[in-house]
């Protein structure tokens, strides 16, 4: 593209870090063999995928041997559901916001689903209604990839437990590992999946951790790898820059969620000032909002009279990249199956817009976002767009 391009697509995949980039070609270049081999470059291969899994490890808050490789969040998230249900059957109940890689699993099951409030939180006690003995698997995101809300996880496994002491849980944590310290706030979860190229390696690998105890049937056979769990050759390369990529990520979150959460409460404040806007996912306390419940990098619209895919075609003309939805729908003619969870009506929904900031994020992106998403709006809405 030419000129600056103002990246605001951060929850469909941040840009990939320079220490991912340079631990990748590394293993491309020098230690290009085989892990499940028996010379030395092989033998080096799994140290390299070893020396991963313990960095991964301390950032999820498990045992190495917990860490399962996969070919990303999707593959996780089906390994879940589907090696939970295949090894004790049982009813798999999920949230109706979802990723479609928990929702379709799901339904393919014939499970059930939970609903949520307004502001996208979990409707803990229809959740209750949902959850009995016949329940094996419960799956709640830590953070829901379109609005950016955040889910208690504590509170729903305890109910979990109450109800099904037998069940467990799984969240999909793919959106939260940039923002939260998934190790702490996903300590409750039994399975926990999470994707690289959302905090910065290359799209196609992603962790399933599997509590150490926990036996789910794999749907992936072959050689054996990952403890059986995940057969295939692992992808070496993609996996330790994945590690590089955790390492730097956990260790500048702190600091960069301070920062970034300013740049979204400055966007979203005055994105509010647009007539007939409607901000999703938050609180509102005698008029002021609270965005305690959602990470800083998310700031997510509804806008009446307007479409998104005009809105989005013409930020696109100044370089702004956003979207409507989660990437995985974003370009479905159907609303978001978020917003309808939600209550939005299928008119408004059309009008939604994500920008998502992410730890490249400057000032100036966002005041051209300022500048710009509030003019096309008036725009659009004069020509009836």
């Amino acid at each position: 593209m030419n000129g600056k391009v103002i990246y605001l697509d951060n929850a469909a995949s941040v840009p990939t870090r320079q220490e991912a980039i340079d631990a990748m070609l590394s293993v491309l270049e020098h230690c290009y063999g085989n892990p499940s081999g028996a010379h030395k470059m092989a033998r080096e291969a799994r140290r390299l995928i070893d020396n991963a899994r313990d960095t991964l490890s301390f950032g999820l808050g498990c045992d190495p041997k917990e860490v399962i490789f996969t070919g990303g969040g999707t593959e996780a998230d089906n390994l879940a559901i589907f090696g939970v249900h295949g090894s004790r059957n049982g009813t798999v109940v999920a949230s109706m916001t979802e990723h479609h890689a928990v929702l379709a699993p799901v339904e393919q099951l014939g499970g059930k689903f939970v609903r949520v409030h307004p502001d996208g939180s979990l409707d803990l006690d229809h959740l209750a209604e949902v959850v009995d003995e016949n329940v094996s698997l419960v799956s709640i995101g830590l953070v829901n990839g379109e609005t950016g809300v955040i889910q208690d996880l504590k509170k729903v496994a305890e109910i979990v437990r109450s109800q099904a002491p037998d069940a467990l849980l799984h969240t999909d944590a793919v959106q939260a590992f940039p923002w939260l310290d998934v190790a702490s706030l996903a300590q409750p979860a039994d399975l926990i999946s999470i994707a690289g190229h959302k905090f910065g390696s290359p799209k196609g690998v992603g962790v399933l951790v599997i509590r150490e105890g926990i036996d789910i049937s794999p749907v992936q056979l072959g050689g054996g790898q990952e403890l059986g769990k995940r057969s295939g050759t692992q992808n070496t390369a993609a996996i330790v820059a994945m590690a590089a990529a955790a390492a730097v990520t956990t260790a500048e979150r702190e600091e960069t969620v301070e920062r970034i959460s300013v740049l979204r409460d400055f966007l979203a404040d005055k994105l509010q000032e647009i007539p007939e806007s409607y901000e999703t996912g938050v609180a509102i306390h005698g008029g002021k909002v609270d965005r305690s419940n959602k990470i800083a990098g998310s700031c997510h619209f509804c806008f009446e009279g307007i479409e998104s895919e005009a809105l989005l075609f013409m930020l696109e003309q100044e370089n702004i990249l956003a979207s409507a939805a989660s990437s995985c729908t974003s370009g479905a003619q159907d609303p978001s199956h978020v917003l309808a969870a939600m209550g939005y009506s299928r008119k408004l929904a059309g009008g939604s817009l994500r920008l998502s900031l992410g730890h490249l994020t400057t000032n100036q992106d966002v005041n051209t976002a300022i500048e710009m998403v509030p003019k096309f709006i008036e725009s659009l809405r004069k020509t009836g767009s």
